[in-house]
C-alpha cells in the first residue's frame, strides 16, 4: 500500500505547470487573461438586458440619468456585440441564471482581468451590491479563474483599475473603489510582479477613473483635461505616455466620446454621434470604428462601461 500512487508511491507524479500554463493549455479553465488595455482584443462578455429595466422606481434611484427604451437598448447591445464579432473578437454572453439589477449591463464594473484571471468587484452602491455573485456565476461560468473577492470594507469596481504597462496599474481611489479596495488589488498584483499606483480621484463629475483616462495604443493616452488629477498627469509623463487631451463639450458629457474601447493595432470602437472627437482620434493616427449606444447613456454608460474585457493577445 505505501507504494501506491495516492500515497507518494512510484507512480505519484507532481504537477509541474503554473496556474498560467494551465490557462494557456486549456486544462479545464478559459484561455483568458491580460496585461494590458491596448494588445489586440480576442474574448469580451456582454450583457443584452431583458426586464430588469422596467423599473418601477425612479432612474436615478438606479445611478442613471433617464430610462433605457428596453427594445432599443437590446438592439444597441446586440449591435455592439456584431461590432466586435466584425472586428474579430469572441463575444460571450452574460446570462446569470437569476434576473439582474438593472446596472448588470456594465460588465466592466464587475471585475478587473489579470494575466491569471479575475480579481471579482464589489460594487460600492448597495443598489450594485446582487451583481457581484451573479459576475461571479457567470465568470466559474466560463472557465474564468477568480482569484480575489474584496471582504471586509472593501469596495472595488474594475473601471477604476487601468493596465498602464505590463508591469503598473493604476487604481482610481474614491466613492466607487475604497483604499480597501486597492490594497486587495494591490496584493494579488504583487505575487505576479506587478505594481499599483493610486491615483486620488475627483469628489463630483466622474464615476470611475475610466471616465478621466483611456488607453488608445501603448504610447498614445486619451485624458478628459477638465478633471485629470495631478497624479494622473505626473504618472503619464514618468511613463512618457503621449496625451491627446479632450474638452468638456457635449461630445464627452453626453456623447460619452472618451468611453471607447481599444481593439489593439492602433484601432478603437467608440460611440457614434460624436463626429468632432471622431476626427481628433483619426487626426492621432488611430483606425476608429463605431456603434450606437443612445440608451447606454441614459443608463449613464457606454461602450467601455459595457465591455467586460476577457482575454487580449500579445503585442507585436
Amino acid at each position: 500500500m505505501s507504494d501506491s500512487a495516492t500515497y507518494g508511491g512510484k507512480g505519484w507524479h507532481l504537477r509541474e505547470a503554473s496556474h498560467k500554463q494551465d490557462l494557456n493549455q486549456g486544462v479545464g479553465w478559459m484561455s483568458c487573461g491580460l496585461s494590458s488595455e491596448t494588445a489586440p482584443l480576442t474574448d469580451v462578455l456582454l450583457h443584452i438586458p431583458g426586464d430588469e429595466l422596467a423599473f418601477p422606481e425612479d432612474p436615478d434611484h438606479w445611478l442613471m440619468l433617464e430610462r433605457p427604451d428596453i427594445q432599443r437598448i437590446q438592439a444597441e447591445a446586440q449591435g455592439l456585440a456584431d461590432a466586435y464579432t466584425a472586428a474579430g473578437v469572441r463575444v460571450h454572453h452574460a446570462n446569470p441564471s437569476l434576473s439582474p439589477p438593472p446596472n448588470f449591463l456594465f460588465q466592466r464594473d464587475l471585475f478587473f482581468m489579470t494575466p491569471e484571471g479575475a480579481i471579482l468587484a464589489r460594487p460600492a452602491s448597495p443598489r450594485r451590491a446582487a451583481e457581484a455573485p451573479l459576475a461571479a456565476q457567470v465568470l466559474a461560468g466560463l472557465g474564468v479563474p477568480i482569484l480575489a473577492t474584496p471582504r471586509g470594507s472593501a469596495l472595488m469596481e474594475g473601471a477604476d483599475v487601468l493596465w498602464l504597462r505590463e508591469d503598473l496599474v493604476g487604481v482610481g481611489v474614491g466613492h466607487r473603489t475604497n483604499e480597501g479596495g486597492h490594497d486587495l488589488v494591490r496584493g494579488v498584483l504583487k505575487e505576479m510582479g506587478v505594481e499599483t499606483r493610486s491615483i486620488p480621484m475627483p469628489d463630483r463629475g466622474v464615476q470611475h477613473l475610466l471616465g478621466l483616462v483611456n488607453l488608445a495604443t501603448d504610447t498614445l493616452a486619451v485624458v478628459r483635461e477638465a478633471l485629470a488629477p495631478d497624479a494622473l498627469m505626473g504618472l503619464l509623463q514618468e511613463l512618457g505616455r503621449e496625451v491627446l487631451f479632450l474638452p468638456d463639450d457635449a461630445e464627452m458629457l453626453e456623447g460619452l466620446a472618451l468611453n471607447f474601447v481599444s481593439l489593439g493595432e492602433g484601432r478603437i470602437l467608440m460611440p457614434g454621434g460624436c463626429p468632432q472627437t471622431r476626427a481628433r482620434y483619426e487626426s492621432a493616427g488611430l483606425t476608429v470604428s463605431e456603434a450606437v449606444v443612445t440608451e447606454f447613456r441614459k443608463a449613464a454608460g457606454g461602450i467601455g462601461c459595457a465591455t467586460g474585457v476577457l482575454s487580449r493577445g500579445a503585442m507585436r
